[in-house]
Formats: structure tokens, C-alpha cells, sequence
């Protein structure tokens, strides 16, 4: 895409004024950092918070009597029993049992508030209105509303003192809240494995709680490339390449957030996209397994690195998704897949970084322990 073609969040103008470097992302111009650099950013959110804009992401909002049941039959996910003012996270799948999008479901009373990744958003917005809509459901892609997300062990102090409401929230909460005079909608959520918050802001207040935001000493911009070393660390993953249209749920050890309801027995069993191959999986397994990776040694086995399970000869088994420097952990990260039966934490094996195979430990995700507010 050229650079003409670029969309700009509405706080464009504030990174430049912030001396942030810009990048192509996801079709829009966005900030992989400031000054302060990518290490130093990511050790701030990890101590302090950090403030994210993420205004790029697909925010929708689904109206009718039968949304939540209506949704069900895109993700499989149990929606319907998603009490009002909580969130989850979902995928939708395809026939095949691959994911096409990973996403955040609110139950907001009276509609659900669904946040999709930005580079899928256009093909989201078009499944969900041709599923959805014959069934009495309106979907609409709200553009009028920035979105940023707060985080860090500091976050909830940070946001607190601009709206106490917020203090009081558990971990997937969702709210509906005044910030610096807007009208927010507030998750208790986020992408770093950090405690902090999302919030959706209209476009109009948006650089102004921004600067409310970063008017508190203990909160720094950060950008893109913190973002990613700060998910991998939590072992989330990163659609299109830790998980994609095709890796099935179970593939990507994602089984968590299929409830039981929708499994085999359950009330609502299946009735979603590839319900037959992912509830197989669940039931039998699959040939590879999501794992996390530690490299020893100082150097980053980067997204692409083949996986051996052999120090010499034989077949890649297997391949890195995501890697780099994990500045928490003290060194080298990554996250990828292997057969599940070379999936054990602990199990040895061998990367080939420049033609040369070099160890690599399976090791348990995350990387760094979650510090969610329960």
C-alpha cells in the first residue's frame, strides 16, 4: 500500500508531537516507538503503564433480540451465558476448523460490543452482516470512536485518578464511564499481560484523554514494536502468525476458550464453522501443538526459524511463528509449532538460525506470569 493510501487514527498528530517513529500497519501509518526506544518502553509498562493507541482495531457494535444467539453460530464460543457488563475472547472459525480472526466479545446490555484486529476487520464486518443480518441482527463498524489501551501494574492508579469508578473492576469487566468529561466504554483487558484497561473514546475526546493520560508521570507512550515484545512474553498470540485460517483452536492450545457448552455433551454443542474437525480435535488431539520456545544462548530465533529435532539430519518437524528478545525474561523468546509429541515442557530441540542448529527448549507459556486484576 502506499504511504498516500495510509489511514491515520486520530492520534496521528500526537505521535509526531510525542517523536514517535511511524511505520505502515495494517494499512493505517502507527507508531512502532517513541523516544525512549522499544526496550526501555517495554520495561516502563512492565514496572509503570503504558499507553497504547490501538484505534486501528475493528470496533462493532451487534443490535437485536437474538445477537448473542446469532453470534454463537460464527465462534464457538458460549455468548448467550456472557452475563451483562463481561467480556471473553472468541475466534471465528471456518469450515475447515481454522481460525479467521481472533476477537473480544462484550455483553453490553442492550447490544454486544465486538473488537476485531484491524487487518481483518473489512472481511469480519462482512461474515458477521451476512450471517447475522437475516436473522434480525444489525451490525455496525463503529468509525466515530478512538480506542486505547492502558497498561501496566500502575494502570489501574493511573485511570483511577481521572475515574475512580474504574478502581472496583475485575479482570474482563466491561463499564461504561466519564473520563476527562467522555463518554468511555472501559474494559478491565489488554494485550501485555499486564493488569490495565481498554478504552473506547469518541474520536472528538480522544488526544485530549490521551494527554490527561500522560499527564501522570508514571505513564509513557508505547508503541508497536513494545507491544509485541510485551504479547509474546505473555504468550499471546499475533493473528496471521501464530494463528491463522489454518490452525484449529486446538492446534493453537486455545482450548480454554471454547466453554463447555458448546463442546461434545454441552447444551449447544457445536453449530459453529468446522464444529466436526474442532470437536474431533478435542476429543483425539492434533498432530502439533502451539508451544512456547526458549533459545539458549543470547541470540533471537526469529518468525520462519525451521524446527529439528535433531541436532544433524532429518526434516524440519517444526517452525518459529514469533521471536525476538524478551527484555523481562533477559533474553531470547519465541513462540511456534511442533508435533504434539514433541510438545512437553522441557523437550530439547534445534533451530536453524544462518544454517547452523542450535538448542531450544519447549518451555511453558507465559513467559512472564500474568498480573490480571481476578
Amino acid at each position: 500500500m502506499a504511504e498516500d493510501d495510509l489511514k491515520k487514527t486520530v492520534l496521528f498528530d500526537l505521535h509526531l508531537e510525542l517523536g514517535a517513529k511511524m511505520v505502515p500497519f495494517a494499512g493505517y501509518e502507527m507508531p512502532v516507538q517513541y523516544p525512549m526506544g522499544v526496550l526501555k518502553e517495554h520495561q516502563h509498562c512492565r514496572a509503570q503503564a503504558g499507553l497504547f493507541d490501538v484505534s486501528h482495531m475493528g470496533q462493532v457494535v451487534l443490535r437485536g433480540d437474538g445477537a448473542a444467539a446469532a453470534l454463537e453460530s460464527l465462534v464457538p464460543v458460549d455468548v448467550i451465558g456472557l452475563g451483562e457488563g463481561r467480556q471473553r475472547y472468541g475466534f471465528f472459525t471456518n469450515d475447515s476448523g481454522g481460525i479467521e480472526d481472533d476477537l473480544m466479545i462484550a455483553n453490553r446490555g442492550d447490544h454486544l460490543f465486538v473488537v476485531v484486529n484491524a487487518a481483518c476487520k473489512d472481511a469480519d464486518v462482512a461474515r458477521m452482516t451476512a450471517a447475522l443480518e437475516p436473522k434480525g441482527v444489525t451490525v455496525e463498524l463503529i468509525e466515530t470512536r478512538a480506542l486505547l489501551a492502558l497498561q501496566g501494574p500502575g494502570a489501574a492508579a493511573a485511570l483511577s485518578a481521572l475515574c475512580p469508578d474504574v478502581a472496583g473492576m475485575r479482570f474482563m469487566d466491561v463499564a461504561t464511564v466519564t473520563i476527562a468529561g467522555a463518554e468511555c466504554w472501559v474494559s478491565r483487558s489488554g494485550y501485555t499481560g499486564e493488569d490495565g484497561f481498554e478504552i473506547s473514546v469518541p474520536n472528538g475526546d480522544a488526544v485530549e484523554l490521551a494527554r490527561a493520560l500522560l499527564a501522570d508521570e508514571t505513564v509513557a507512550p508505547i508503541g508497536l514494536g513494545a507491544r509485541d515484545s510485551l504479547r509474546l512474553e505473555a504468550g499471546l498470540c499475533l493473528y496471521g502468525h501464530d494463528i491463522s485460517s489454518e490452525t484449529t483452536p486446538v492446534d493453537a492450545a486455545l482450548t480454554w476458550a471454547i466453554q463447555k457448552v458448546r463442546r461434545s455433551g454441552g447444551a449447544r454443542e457445536g453449530g459453529f464453522p468446522g464444529a466436526d474437525r474442532i470437536l474431533k480435535d478435542l476429543a483425539e488431539g492434533t498432530p502439533v501443538r502451539r508451544v512456547g520456545l526458549q533459545p539458549e544462548g543470547r541470540a533471537p530465533m526469529r518468525e520462519g526459524v525451521e524446527i529439528f529435532a535433531e541436532a544433524e539430519g532429518g526434516k524440519a518437524v517444526g517452525r518459529v511463528t514469533s521471536g525476538g528478545f524478551g527484555p523481562t525474561v533477559g533474553g531470547p523468546v519465541a513462540m511456534g509449532y511442533v508435533p504434539s509429541a514433541l510438545s512437553e515442557v522441557g523437550t530439547t530441540l534445534f533451530g536453524e538460525v544462518r544454517g547452523k542448529r542450535m538448542p531450544v527448549q519447549v518451555a511453558k507459556l507465559p513467559f512472564v506470569p500474568a498480573g490480571f486484576k481476578r
